[in-house]
């Protein structure tokens, strides 16, 4: 059973962006998409206006944005199956319940409370450190056009550690689907105590460290099918900056968040929050099981 695409839309603009770019992902991956509204309308309207109307008005909006939606995403990819649901719960919670059975999840960078690109939702936030799918929040454009193949190329955050596995596989299928280059990019820092008085790095405990860097980057691609066209850059520097910087020649920037069983806050790391408020293009949130 292949499990669809699911798109989080509430009819603002970066929502129905949201749509174009899943639907042109399903028709690549030849799986469904389903587009889902939820909120707690019931919370606000109350049962008796609910009786008096036959249905609450913030449901019969709720019906219409789905309906946009799904003709949205039928002019765009008409060949791609699409389903539609209404559910009557904080929409962080639905979206992370959908992300069980969903190949990825889909949502704009803000939605109709939002009060500028650079402000992310907190349901992006939330549903992007909590997700069992990877998560894909549609930044970068501003004036809600989903672009496909612009820059030609996916960059890849690789981490220390396995937590990266997920998130370069998840890379690697997506160059492969579009056919594009990977750059898989890791970034390196020489720590304070090895740098000489007057605050410079030593030649060699710098280059030790980008030794190291391109080690891991090895070791992370190594799997990666003889055909795949994949570019290792070790980048000096924080690795947030370095990731945002890379977004700006990126059609999609990947990165890992990893998931601890037993804790319950959010699990998102400091390098996938600060690329989910920063980068220049669309960025995926992909869990790894520790």
């Amino acid at each position: 059973m292949d499990l669809p695409i699911v798109v989080g839309v509430d009819g603002s603009e970066p929502s129905l962006r949201a749509v174009d770019w899943a639907a042109d992902e399903a028709a690549v991956r030849g799986v469904p998409l389903r587009l889902v509204y939820a909120s707690l309308w019931e919370r606000y309207e109350g049962v008796s206006l609910a009786a008096d109307l036959g249905k609450p008005s913030e449901q019969l909006m709720a019906e219409e944005i789905v309906a946009t939606a799904e003709r949205r995403a039928r002019r765009r990819q008409a060949d791609v199956k699409i389903s539609t649901d209404v559910l009557p719960e904080e929409p962080e919670y639905a979206l992370v319940r959908e992300s069980r059975t969903a190949s990825a999840v889909v949502l704009g960078s803000r939605g109709r409370s939002g009060t500028a690109e650079a402000l992310l939702g907190s349901v992006c936030v939330t549903v992007a450190g909590h997700a069992h799918c990877p998560v894909i929040v549609l930044r970068g454009s501003h004036d809600d056009q989903a672009r496909s193949g612009v820059r030609g190329r996916i960059a890849v955050g690789v981490g220390g550690d396995a937590g990266s596995a997920a998130a370069v596989r998840f890379a690697l299928e997506e160059a492969r689907l579009r056919g594009v280059p990977l750059d898989a990019v890791r970034a390196w820092r020489c720590p304070a105590h090895e740098s000489n008085d007057n605050g410079r790095w030593s030649g060699d405990a710098a280059r030790q460290h980008e030794q190291r860097a391109a080690a891991v980057l090895e070791a992370a691609v190594q799997d990666a099918p003889a055909d795949a066209e994949t570019h290792r850059r070790t980048v000096e520097g924080p690795a947030r900056q370095v990731l945002s910087a890379v977004s700006a020649e990126a059609d999609l920037l990947v990165v890992g968040a990893r998931r601890r069983e037993g804790h319950y806050g959010l699990q998102l790391g400091r390098v996938a929050h600060t690329v989910l408020h920063h980068a220049a293009c669309p960025v995926a949130v992909v869990p790894q099981r520790a």
